[in-house]
């Protein structure tokens, strides 16, 4: 499996972006998908995930009401829609996917990674 997360860029606060992440592969071989963040000088820290077949959902506390991930089966494709963005957001972001992850939230669950797409937010 293969993950190319797109979608970064330079937005002032309160702003929006929208990431996605292209899969390749068969979708059988990843049952949760999500994206991660890692500011500089800090640890990845998980953002939101996605189960692939339900769509069930699960997000940071901190993203909660701003961000809204979603996924399209038919494209293989995730998205993260970022709305009322904040300094604090300021990081690269990943993709990535999950077989039969007991914890969503844990980065060891998570077998395929993207290469990471930079957000920057400007006070």
């Amino acid at each position: 499996v293969q993950l190319q997360a797109s979608g970064g860029g330079l937005v002032q606060f309160g702003g929006s972006l929208k990431l996605s992440c292209a899969a390749s592969g068969p979708t059988s071989t990843y049952y949760v998908m999500g994206w991660w963040r890692q500011a500089p000088g800090k640890n990845r820290e998980f953002v939101s995930a996605i189960t692939w077949t339900g769509g069930s959902t699960t997000y940071t506390d901190s993203v909660k009401g701003r961000f809204t991930i979603s996924r399209d089966t038919t494209k293989k494709t995730m998205y993260l829609q970022m709305n009322s963005l904040k300094p604090e957001d300021t990081a690269v972001y990943y993709c990535a996917a999950a077989q039969h992850p007991i914890r969503v939230t844990s980065a060891l669950e998570y077998t395929y990674w993207g290469q990471g797409t930079q957000v920057t937010v400007s006070s």
